[in-house]
């Protein structure tokens, strides 16, 4: 998925890598507030994954929250993956999608399940987690 607000993230070339912010990534705004009126705190841990999936999940009525909110759970499972897995870091593929890459290489792309489960909440965001992290 291309992530707009990182611009043009294209060297000369135009198909290299980029390494991405991980703060501006890590906002995931509508996701935080929208588990902030559900009680859950998201504190960048993988408990707080597995807080989310439990939420219900209202926002499945209306298609523009729907987007949103998966681009933001991506973001968000991503932010986890790179501060509590050893070596993992967000890259901006030349295509301009934001994704976890690990030290083994690995590539995860984390927007992707982010969709997946604001549409159907399967595969839940700790079961992803938890396959990536013993990855």
């Amino acid at each position: 998925m291309n992530i707009p607000f990182l611009g043009n993230r294209h060297d000369r070339t135009g198909d290299l890598p980029h390494t991405a912010d991980p703060e501006l990534l890590a906002e995931c705004e509508l996701l935080r507030a929208q588990a902030a009126e559900e009680g859950v705190a998201l504190d960048d841990t993988p408990a707080s994954l597995e807080a989310l999936d439990q939420l219900l999940p209202r926002w499945r009525d209306d298609e523009e929250t729907l987007t949103w909110l998966g681009t933001d759970a991506g973001l968000y499972l991503g932010t986890v993956l790179v501060r509590t897995v050893s070596g993992a870091r967000w890259e901006i593929r030349a295509d301009g999608e934001a994704v976890v890459r690990l030290s083994s290489g690995r590539e995860f792309e984390v927007v992707e399940a982010g969709h997946a489960w604001a549409e159907s909440g399967a595969p839940e965001l700790s079961q992803w987690y938890a396959e990536v992290a013993e990855a």
